[in-house]
């Protein structure tokens, strides 16, 4: 089992910038994979960005060159920052993990972009 905890969504003015992180705790394999979905009201949930122990990534095309996926081995967590926030990007935003063939999701954080 692997619990996930996100913070870090909130209220922000278009433009400007946020960052989520979230922390996975119980039994982790060492090639467990995380990222972030959102989901927009009325929308699926889609991949954001996703990120392997090693480092390699995956983005969204309309979030390139926007965000960037981070994540620290030693912590289990994983960050998502968030720059050039437009109001399209408001959403619950929902940490994921694969562990093992296993997938995991976090609660969720809601991220706000007004116009």
């Amino acid at each position: 089992q692997v619990q996930l905890v996100e913070s870090g969504g909130g209220l922000v003015q278009a433009g400007g910038s946020l960052r989520l992180s979230c922390a996975a705790s119980g039994t982790i394999n060492s090639d467990i994979v995380m990222g972030w979905y959102r989901q927009a009201p009325g929308k699926q949930r889609e991949l954001v960005a996703m990120i392997t122990r090693s480092r390699s990534t995956n983005y969204a095309a309309g979030v390139k060159g926007r965000f960037t996926i981070s994540r620290d081995n030693a912590k289990n967590t994983v960050y998502l920052q968030m720059n050039s926030l437009e109001p399209e990007d408001t959403a619950d935003y929902y940490c994921y993990a694969n562990n093992g063939g296993y997938g995991y999701w976090g609660q969720g954080t809601q991220v706000t972009v007004s116009s």
